[in-house]
């Protein structure tokens, strides 16, 4: 109970360090507030011009495809993730090495500052866009299930953390692990649902995604808050969704546990 207590108390401590450090640069961050809104302005006007007069497409109806990808670009703020470029970084000028000497695992140390960054990204990302959505592009952003859907974001911030702290393992093996995270990231950007609904794909390709991280990141999330999930011919109640992706979950922190130990042991502190 008292290492349950020390490793919150921690937890806490970095997020709120990591969330003064990025607050004393919040342009940057406050730069996104345009982003979100251009990137959902973009979908806007092309899926308007896509449906034209029809009913639905692939079962998805004009309003709801908006919902979808209002809904897809504030999912993004609270997941995003940037700890394999900063782990790469670390190992590559050898200054993991002052963690390797902490008693405080670095894994754990990354996951508390993302937990700071993204509660960061909530109040100056999240929310301004969230409103702008509702206020100025009259989109309805209440999620059928506000219960599921809450888990299931958790979950995929949980997993986008994860895989992208395994791709920057890498690094403990090639150093420089960029190429791999620019392939990954090139997957990621078409096959978490951002750019197009994963219903979209050719039927073979939605079924390969039902054994691969990334529609946990982002297409799940997103029709948990839609209320209704399908991929591959496969329509599943939200709760049965959510415990795959749970399951997908505790199957990638055990891999990240496997390399991680592998890592330690192989770490040289290149460039110390």
């Amino acid at each position: 109970m008292k290492l349950f207590k020390r490793k919150i108390d921690t937890l806490i401590a970095v997020a709120f360090v990591t969330f003064k450090e990025w607050g004393a640069y919040r342009t940057h961050s406050m730069v996104s507030i345009f982003v979100g809104p251009v990137y959902f302005a973009a979908q806007y006007y092309i899926w308007t011009a896509v449906y034209g007069g029809s009913g639905e497409l692939n079962g998805m109806k004009l309003a709801e495809m908006i919902r979808y990808f209002g809904a897809s670009a504030l999912i993004g703020y609270l997941v995003m993730d940037f700890a394999a470029w900063n782990l790469n970084m670390l190992v590559e000028s050898g200054k993991f090495l002052t963690f390797a000497l902490r008693p405080l695992n670095h894994r754990f140390f990354a996951f508390s500052q993302k937990a700071g960054h993204r509660l960061l990204g909530f109040v100056l990302e999240f929310i301004p866009c969230l409103i702008l959505f509702a206020l100025l592009f009259k989109v309805d952003m209440r999620p059928a299930y506000a219960g599921w859907l809450l888990l299931s974001v958790v979950l995929a911030f949980l997993m986008n953390f994860f895989v992208n702290y395994c791709l920057g393992m890498f690094s403990f093996w090639f150093v420089h692990s960029g190429g791999i995270r620019m392939v990954y990231g090139l997957f990621s950007s078409v096959f978490t649902g951002m750019l197009i609904p994963l219903v979209f794909f050719p039927k073979p390709l939605q079924v390969i995604q039902l054994f691969l991280p990334f529609q946990y990141t982002a297409y799940v999330p997103v029709m948990v808050f839609l209320g209704r999930y399908s991929l591959g011919g496969i329509t599943l109640p939200i709760p049965a969704i959510v415990g795959i992706q749970a399951v997908a979950v505790m199957t990638v922190f055990v891999i990240s546990e496997i390399m991680y130990r592998a890592a330690m042991k192989r770490f040289t502190a290149v460039g110390a």
